[in-house]
Parts: structure tokens; C-alpha cells; sequence
């Protein structure tokens, strides 16, 4: 099978519709069709159910597409990492972190493997509360740390910089503090922050409207960087959703935390404007691929 013909597959496989598919190929529709009636020929069977409103995968193409997905995208990786390392990662590669707890436990490391492998690249990092993602699509940065649930179609999701339990930041001597846990339901008796500039999916995720039971979580001030987020709980005037790498980073002698026994983990990971891939942001993007993993 040519590369060409592996990629209309998959493609087409992902959109099940030929029109944009053959949008997104810069093909004709007609290409597409011959493409895939020459692939079923040859390999004795349909790949693709259609009709005049829908196009679905037969259980045949299901298994071609697995088994053909993870062999195409390490050859796309080989090939872009190829062409970085021919024309060299050079120029300035702006990152943002909101905070510095959506960057994970090994950014650190991150940064230095990427400046070490990549010298001619100067890595620009600055934290920039709230991160809506505005200055990334304005060009302000290349690249930003942000925290799922992430759903912009003109942005790509990278690769995951962490997987963190949540906690609930309180000041000392806080009823919750004393009891050693929070959970959802008790937010209903406290004050958070207000959304301002974060992204609305990430809002809702961390500061629900309601509570389980339906009590009304009472919104607070707006925050405009993520050292006010301390003052305010150590005033007593909020509490506060985050995870748990926020103590590391940030840390106040009036404030504490609380493991949220109802919530699930969260998942940080880099974001880029599609439309703005460059071999810097792909070797930065490889670069945290496996410092994480290595991390384990």
C-alpha cells in the first residue's frame, strides 16, 4: 500500500464523508472513490458502507484502520523528525503557562532537555493568568499548558504533561482542614472565584454551578494571577478547586489543602494552533512525550 493511499484511508476512515475528505486531501472526491474501490479489489473486501446520507466502516475496515493507524503515525513522526533535524529548530519558541501547576511535575526537565538538544532554539516560558487561549490564536505564543477538557477545533492537543489527583486549598484551621477531606457537595457552603478570562469547560469542571445535591456554589472575586488565588484563601474568603502539584509551586504559611474524595484526576497537556506547527513546536512536543513517559 503507497503512503497516498494509506493516508486517504485513514482520512476518510476519521471523516466518513468523502466531500470533506477529499477538502482536507485537496483531492476530488472522484480520487477518493477510485482510491478506496482499488483498495477494496485488492484486498477482497468492503471497506466502507455508503450510501446516499451516511458513510460508516465495515467491521473489515475497522480492523485495517487499527491496525494501519499506529504503523502511520510513527512513519509521520520519523519523516517530521527527520526534517527538523535537517533544517536544525532554531528562532525563539514562546510557551505560556497559566500556572505553573497545569505544566506538571516535569516541566523542568522538559525545558532543560529541549534547551540541550536544541541550542539554537531559545525557549521564551512566561506565566500568563488565565490563559483563554486568546493569546495564543493573537500569536502571542506558540505553544501553552492547559488543562482538559479542551474542545477548539482550529487548536491541537499535544502531548499529556501530567495526570493529577485534585485537592481543595483552605486556610489553616479550616473546618474542612480539621475533618481531612473535601468533597463536591461541600462547596456548597463556600465562596470560589469567578470565571473572568478561564476557559468556560475548564471552569465548569472545577467550579460546578451547583453542587450534587443542587445548592448554588456562591462565585467570589476574579483572580488575575495565581498568587491572589493564596491571599483570598488565606483570608478565608474562598476555597479553592485545584490539584495537587499547586502546592509545590505556589505556597502560602496560612494556607492548606484537602484531598477531594469525589473528583477524578486531571489531565494537563500542550496546546498549539494547528495552523502554526513548526518544527520547534513538533521537537518540543517530542521532547515532553518522553521525558513523561520516562517519568513513568
Amino acid at each position: 500500500m503507497e503512503m497516498r493511499e494509506l493516508e486517504i484511508f485513514l482520512v476518510l476512515a476519521e471523516e466518513l464523508h468523502f466531500g470533506r475528505t477529499a477538502e482536507r486531501l485537496y483531492l476530488t472526491q472522484s480520487r477518493i472513490s477510485q482510491t478506496i474501490r482499488a483498495l477494496e479489489d485488492r484486498i477482497g473486501g468492503k471497506l466502507f458502507d455508503r450510501t446516499s446520507r451516511r458513510v460508516e466502516l465495515t467491521p473489515l475496515g475497522e480492523h485495517l484502520r487499527d491496525e494501519l493507524r499506529p504503523g502511520y503515525e510513527q512513519i509521520q513522526r520519523a519523516v517530521a523528525s527527520a526534517a527538523d533535524r535537517a533544517k536544525g529548530v532554531t528562532g525563539v519558541l514562546r510557551l505560556c503557562v497559566p500556572t505553573y501547576s497545569m505544566a506538571g511535575p516535569s516541566f523542568t526537565e522538559i525545558t532543560r532537555v529541549f534547551q540541550a538538544r536544541y541550542p539554537a532554539c531559545r525557549l521564551v516560558v512566561a506565566e500568563e493568568f488565565p490563559g483563554d487561549f486568546g493569546r495564543l490564536r493573537q500569536g502571542a505564543y506558540d505553544l501553552m499548558c492547559q488543562r482538559q477538557p479542551i474542545s477548539e477545533p482550529d487548536l491541537t492537543i499535544g502531548p499529556r504533561l501530567s495526570l493529577e489527583e485534585r485537592i481543595l486549598l483552605v486556610h489553616v484551621g479550616h473546618s474542612l482542614a480539621e475533618r481531612g477531606h473535601a468533597t463536591l457537595e461541600d462547596l456548597g457552603d463556600w465562596t470560589v472565584i469567578s470565571r473572568a478570562g478561564i476557559p468556560a469547560r475548564l471552569y465548569d469542571d472545577f467550579f460546578p454551578a451547583t453542587t450534587p445535591s443542587g445548592r448554588p456554589v456562591r462565585r467570589g472575586p476574579a483572580i488575575t494571577m495565581s498568587s491572589d488565588v493564596l491571599h483570598l484563601v488565606a483570608r478565608g474568603d474562598i476555597v479553592h478547586p485545584t490539584v495537587a502539584s499547586f502546592t509545590t509551586y505556589y505556597r502560602h504559611p496560612d494556607v492548606t489543602h484537602v484531598p477531594f474524595l469525589d473528583t477524578p484526576p486531571t489531565e494537563s497537556v500542550l496546546v498549539w494552533r494547528t495552523d502554526r506547527e513548526n518544527a520547534a513546536i513538533r521537537a518540543f512536543a517530542e521532547v515532553a512525550r518522553e521525558v513523561v513517559a520516562a517519568a513513568g
